[in-house]
């Protein structure tokens, strides 16, 4: 059977059916597959996939639009209710629309993809990332990294938790803690030039002393506001501090099901990576990342293409895990059983199947590489 015919589908009378094409998997200078589309078999159509990948300004601007005004009305909500105890769940709920797409941008921006024009997107890079907490350089390079070798032990830079994940790592991870710890530490480290060997492995020796620059400005900016509100200046902890505490574990709870429970050290990012369904509002929140095993196969697409690239690939790819909610609550009901030594077969997510036992002890694949 011709491949074209096989794969697209019958042409129209007259119509050239151009065959989806799979290049070979790349291998860095070590020999080692770099995690994509290529190394996972999945095929698109080459000028699809250039029309997919093509950059705009409008669709970030309008983005940032709307989420400017989400910040707005959240906000007002806080503004609205000080001095009563409505402005715990107000700040809750400012928290979530600040701390999740703050996330989501500055990853977007990382990758250059939010905005066709340079300058934009490096601005609200800059901006995103001091909302987020992470110099931005260091997150730009070992994102790239987490690419290359996506859930890699011992190579991929961005492993947020311990695998198999437990409880008390899920505890950890969701609270905040460990971000907060991570990100102080980056910040302390970058400032004060003791540059890890992750650092030196993953960035060009000439970008660190940028980076130092950077996490200064950064460390700056942070100590200016502990001065604020030490100095009895409070607005800062109403709309920054605490809602960033409060709003964060919903952010993390979006990270944490990327690759919990999926299967280390493979070139495949079926096998690594989760996709996962959500409603409009987490698609908005999350900027589309929800099609996570998606952006792992091609990271050139923009987040506004998403949803097209995931119809592109749908028959190629396992079906999406349940909503962000059941997915998180069988990831936890997973973890703790896992703790508490009885099987681990999850309900409704997609498992490596070594993560997947009758019960007992276990013992650590990986340590995490953010902590």
């Amino acid at each position: 059977m011709d491949l074209s015919m096989e794969i697209n589908g019958p042409g129209r009378k007259g119509t050239r059916v151009t065959p989806r094409v799979e290049t070979a998997p790349r291998r860095d200078s070590a020999g080692s597959v770099i995690t994509n589309a290529a190394s996972t078999g999945i095929r698109i159509d080459r000028r699809r996939l250039k029309s997919l990948a093509r950059r705009s300004d409008r669709p970030g601007l309008a983005y940032l639009a709307a989420w400017v005004g989400a910040m707005v009305a959240t906000g007002s909500c806080i503004w609205l209710s000080l001095g009563t105890l409505y402005v715990w769940p107000a700040m809750f709920v400012f928290g979530v629309v600040m701390s999740v797409p703050s996330y989501s941008l500055s990853h977007e921006t990382a990758h250059g993809t939010a905005f066709r024009t340079r300058w934009l997107n490096e601005m609200v890079f800059w901006t995103m990332s001091l909302l987020y907490g992470e110099e931005p350089l260091h997150r730009r390079y070992t994102h790239t990294n987490h690419h290359t070798y996506t859930w890699y032990v011992g190579r991929d830079s961005q492993m947020p938790f311990d695998t198999p994940l437990d409880f008390k790592g899920w505890l950890y991870d969701v609270s905040g803690l460990s971000v907060h710890v991570f990100q102080a530490r980056v910040l302390w480290q970058l400032a004060t030039k003791r540059y890890t060997d992750l650092m030196r492995d993953v960035a060009p020796d000439a970008e660190l002393p940028k980076m130092t620059r950077n996490a200064r400005i950064f460390s700056a900016a942070y100590l200016g506001i502990a001065v604020l509100i030490a100095s009895g200046i409070t607005w800062p902890l109403w709309f920054y501090v605490l809602p960033r505490l409060l709003g964060g574990p919903i952010m993390l709870m979006f990270n944490i099901i990327q690759h919990a429970e999926l299967q280390e050290n493979s070139p495949s990012i079926i096998e690594s990576t989760r996709s996962f369904r959500t409603n409009w509002i987490g698609r908005f929140l999350y900027l589309n990342m929800n099609n996570h095993v998606e952006h792992h196969l091609y990271p050139q697409v923009p987040f506004y293409s998403l949803p097209e690239l995931h119809r592109e690939v749908v028959d190629q790819t396992p079906a999406p895990d349940p909503g962000f909610w059941r997915t998180n609550v069988d990831l936890f009901w997973v973890v703790a059983r896992r703790s508490l030594g009885y099987g681990t077969k999850s309900a409704w997510i997609r498992q490596a199947p070594h993560m997947v036992t009758d019960g007992g002890a276990y013992e650590k694949i990986a340590r995490a590489t953010m902590q």
